[in-house]
């Protein structure tokens, strides 16, 4: 027999092995048993142990498979799983778990090679936002039989995706409305804060002996019908989820709301209840509040930099709840020391965790800043997308796709490879 024609694909190697494996136990037994033959134990057996019987082969057939066919093994690359339930569910699926270090995204510091050799015969990739060691075509690459790499948050820009999707690789995301819904209900209390000047108005009591003071008026944002003052004008960019629900928990104030999204279509804008702009300097001219919900491509880098905060007006405040990099820090500081906007709210920074010495931390209540956990509240937080996640690394394993795949141009690539084939 020509070896390697018998051992041409994993699932032929394994049968050529298990035919091995049986022949040979099955040969133990029968010599042990023609031995007590021999002895007189059995003499009756001797007719019946020219060969080992099918019966004897079958015997050992649990036996051999439980050698030969490892437990498929998940690499869960940035835990966060206080519960223990997404790690039980995947034990209970039959997996394997390479579990990582929970601070490897603090303090910043590049693990790639370290993450790359625990991938390794991984058939799967999961976990949260790891931003200092990004999912790289290194790492996926350090497993030939990779299926998926499961976000359990919304956003995937620690991930190669064109790299996963050259490679033929899923990548699936969680966007819970635990997480978006999170976001947009941040968003609007970061607004509130601000225009409202609620912690200027708090401090003034609690440092000085005086009372009420001029400096302390906030805005009003809402529509009044008794006599036609029209309210704030809200210029939202980017009108997916998370901008849709900002849009339609302010909707009650009456005040008009303007979306700037060439990939959204006209009936998003009418159902959220915003106008539609065809261009991001149209909207900063005419808003009074900017806030930003895109997620972070090529295209969306650095959007806001020292031309777009030029363009807004002087009293108008920015709230960036996205993403750090949609936002040229520097320009947005630049723009703050000189009243070129009148405030600003960011969860988000160009680098994570923010600099000690950034000038952010030192300005005063004008800029209102949060350590990248908007989304993290009680009654919410990354439960739902973990356990989204979970069920995605279990589908693929079985050979299916759930419907919360990112890059969806390689699902039929995907199929084609690994559709129907289950190792769980």
């Amino acid at each position: 027999m020509d070896l390697a024609n018998a051992c041409s694909s994993t699932t032929a190697f394994r049968s050529f092995l298990s035919g091995l494996q049986l022949n040979c136990l099955a040969q133990k037994q029968y010599l042990k048993r023609k031995k007590r033959s021999r002895n007189g134990y059995n003499r009756r057996m001797r007719a019946s142990l020219d060969f080992p019987s099918k019966a004897l082969v079958e015997e050992n057939k649990v036996q051999i498979e439980e050698t030969t066919m490892a437990k498929p093994k998940v690499f869960v690359f940035a835990p966060a799983d206080p519960t223990g339930e997404a790690h039980k569910m995947l034990a209970d699926a039959g997996c394997e778990l390479v579990v990582g270090k929970a601070n490897w995204d603090s303090p910043q510091g590049n693990n790639e090679d370290e993450m790359a050799k625990m991938a390794e015969g991984c058939v799967a990739l999961m976990g949260t936002s790891i931003r200092s060691s990004p999912i790289t075509q290194k790492i996926m690459k350090a497993s030939k039989d990779l299926r998926i790499v499961a976000k359990f948050t919304i956003g995937v820009d620690d991930v190669d995706v064109d790299a996963a999707t050259e490679m033929g690789i899923l990548v699936t995301h969680g966007p819970t409305e635990s997480n978006w819904g999170g976001v947009a209900e941040g968003t609007v209390t970061n607004m509130l804060t601000l225009l409202k000047k609620v912690r200027e108005r708090d401090r003034y009591l609690k440092t000085t002996s005086g009372w009420r003071n001029t400096e302390l008026q906030g805005t009003f944002v809402g529509k009044r019908e008794s006599d036609g003052y029209p309210g704030i004008v809200i210029g939202i960019v980017g009108l997916g989820r998370i901008g849709t629900r900002v849009a339609k928990l302010m909707k009650p104030w009456g005040m008009r709301m303007i979306a700037y999204d060439p990939y959204i279509p006209d009936s998003r804008f009418t159902d959220a209840g915003v106008d539609r702009v065809n261009d991001l300097p149209s909207l900063l001219k005419q808003s009074d509040v900017v806030t930003l919900h895109v997620v972070l491509t090529k295209e969306t880098r650095h959007m806001m930099s020292t031309e777009q905060f030029a363009t807004m007006k002087p009293t108008a405040v920015f709230i960036n709840t996205s993403r750090g990099y949609c936002v040229d820090e520097k320009a947005m500081i630049d723009a703050l020391q000189n009243n070129k906007i009148a405030g600003a709210a960011c969860d988000v920074f160009e680098n994570e965790p923010l600099a000690a010495d950034s000038p952010l931390r030192k300005m005063d209540d004008r800029v209102l800043i949060s350590p990248h956990m908007i989304s993290s509240n009680h009654g919410s937080g990354l439960h739902p997308g973990l356990i989204w996640g979970t069920r995605a690394v279990i589908a693929a394993l079985k050979g299916e796709v759930l419907d919360n795949v990112y890059n969806k141009e390689v699902i039929d690539q995907w199929k084609a490879r690994f559709g129907g084939k289950s190792l769980i």
